[in-house]
């Protein structure tokens, strides 16, 4: 059954997951080191401002009574993280290991907007078509992302 607690919880880790999505294109965008990599670099910007938008669009939903609903840490989205900067310490931070890091990273959010479809059929539809927009556009980046890995030598 709808109710606007539900529609933040989903929103707001939807948030969350899109804010762990900006913080690791930021810190591949860290890694690139060479000049040959300017295709990616702009690619992970592209990547960071799609997410924003994302974002925008989600918060005004989620508000439960004139309040946010709080800055929850998704679980995913530490693990994420932890290995991002094990694999970006470990690694050489060459082109093939950054993508392969950007793609685990895509399958978290593949993951998480999944997930907030599945819970979504009581939400209003407008929620739903926002919801499912993101999930479209998310799930190119990743076959991109994904595509430019196997292509990396």
């Amino acid at each position: 059954m709808y109710t606007s607690e539900t529609t933040a919880e989903i929103i707001s880790d939807l948030i969350q997951i899109n804010n762990d999505r900006i913080d690791g294109y930021t810190r591949a965008l860290e890694n690139l080191k060479n000049d040959s990599d300017q295709d990616l670099r702009r690619l992970f910007e592209d990547y960071i401002q799609q997410t924003n938008q994302f974002n925008s669009e989600l918060l005004p939903f989620a508000v439960i009574d004139g309040e946010g609903s709080g800055q929850r840490m998704h679980i995913s989205g530490k693990l994420h993280r932890f290995w991002l900067e094990l694999k970006a310490s470990l690694s050489g931070h060459d082109r093939k290991s950054i993508l392969e890091e950007c793609e685990r990273g895509e399958d978290a959010s593949k993951k998480a907007y999944e997930k907030a479809i599945q819970e979504s059929p009581d939400l209003p539809i407008h929620i739903v078509s926002i919801i499912r927009n993101h999930a479209q556009r998310q799930k190119a980046a990743h076959d991109h992302v994904r595509n430019l890995r196997d292509a990396a030598q």
